[in-house]
């Protein structure tokens, strides 16, 4: 397929494309540019919002403090949360929280309709606490379970939110600040950042976000104060980065340290849904087992696949809201022209 007139007739402003195949990056294509009107060209640097791609790196370094005993996927999440907890009630009276039915958004907590939105300023980041109280506009009911765990799926930014809370507590340091440690300083991953911290990093690299028309988005930028669930930016380099090493995990060569044990559970059918994994989808089985990650955001598109036993995948961003799921626009076509 012409990706360049396909972005036209989408009205896509920008798109990296990296795919991975025998366990190395096999092509790497740009196109477009940063924001509309301008000349400044997509390039390996370009940072966009991944958005829900970030439930996929929570996982791992949720995976990652398992690894090293400090959390445990199957314990009443109640344990370990500090600061704020999960409301006892008829639905928790059998069955508990725990990250592992958190992880697979199976865990009882459904979203609030209209929640979860961006911020409009840097000055609006709001506690996580406050979020999980239903005190700010972002969240205004408070977070509580309104099913019996395990037994439905509900996709859920709360409760990623409450995934990044005892991850906190826990360790007693900021979800980012972890995140760098655990997997982007270990990685090199030096284009990956959060929400929170980007009034401390050289804006020049971020793209900026575009509405299903090819318009610039009010504030150029999406932020969310939600960073486990969709609050990272970052480049397809870097999440190739971390795919590769995932794949490299299956074959006990990890460098951020995961065992064949741990990343196996990554991608392995979780609670009452086949294609769920711990922070991701599946498809397929054997070695022809699928993963992937989707993120949807205000002015952003993105979309990640794997295939580890086969050591190929790709990358995909775009800095615009096609206004259509992603298999169903230009990403969908690119997938199985690829595929």
């Amino acid at each position: 397929m012409n990706i360049s007139e396909r972005m036209e007739h989408d009205r896509v402003v920008g798109l990296i494309l990296v795919a991975i195949d025998k366990g190395k990056i096999s092509k790497a294509d740009y196109f477009g540019v940063s924001e509309a009107g301008t000349d400044h060209k997509i390039n390996e640097h370009t940072i966009f919002n991944a958005c829900s791609i970030s439930k996929f790196l929570t996982s791992i370094l949720v995976l990652k403090l398992v690894e090293q005993g400090l959390v445990d996927l199957d314990e009443d999440v109640n344990q370990k949360l500090v600061s704020w907890k999960v409301p006892d009630n008829a639905f928790t009276k059998h069955k508990k929280v725990t990250l592992r039915n958190l992880l697979c958004h199976q865990s009882g907590i459904v979203e609030p309709e209209g929640s979860f939105t961006t911020v409009e300023t840097f000055n609006d980041m709001p506690s996580m606490v406050e979020i999980l109280n239903g005190k700010t506009p972002y969240c205004n009911t408070p977070i509580e379970v309104t099913y019996e765990p395990e037994s439905e799926f509900h996709y859920s930014d709360a409760g990623f939110c409450v995934i990044q809370l005892l991850i906190e507590d826990t360790m007693s340091k900021p979800f980012s600040i972890l995140m760098d440690e655990f997997i982007f300083k270990p990685l090199n991953m030096t284009n990956s950042i959060f929400s929170t911290n980007i009034p401390a990093f050289n804006t020049a690299n971020l793209a900026c976000g575009h509405d299903q028309n090819g318009a610039l988005i009010s504030g150029k930028y999406s932020l969310y104060p939600y960073l486990a669930a969709c609050g990272i930016w970052t480049t397809p380099n870097d999440l190739a980065k971390l795919l590769l090493d995932i794949m490299n995990a299956v074959k006990g060569q990890s460098k951020i340290g995961l065992t064949a044990t741990q990343i196996n559970e990554l991608f392995r059918p979780q609670g009452s849904k086949e294609w769920t994994g711990l922070g991701v989808f599946l498809d397929g089985a054997d070695e022809k087992l699928e993963f992937s990650s989707l993120g949807w955001g205000v002015g952003f598109q993105c979309m990640l696949v794997a295939y580890p036993y086969l050591e190929k995948g790709m990358i995909m961003m775009t800095n615009t809201d096609t206004g259509v799921h992603q298999m169903k626009g230009i990403m969908g076509e690119i997938y199985h022209s690829l595929s």
